[in-house]
């Protein structure tokens, strides 16, 4: 544990940012999973879809 620590406290560039991308990363798709449940139904867009026409956010 004393390895790790020290690790972290001497290259704390190497290991933060990497991890902050990846909390980062995990949180917008997050977001982006909770956001498609709302697509197509906002009052501001809504409308029918014409046959074979694609959603307008995926």
């Amino acid at each position: 544990m004393v390895h790790i620590t020290k690790f972290v406290k001497n290259n704390w560039v190497l290991t933060l940012v990497p991890i902050g991308f990846l909390v980062g990363w995990y949180l917008d798709r997050r977001n982006d999973e909770n956001l498609t449940a709302f697509r197509n139904k906002s009052k501001l867009f809504q409308r029918e879809l014409k046959p074979g026409e694609e959603v307008t956010w995926k």
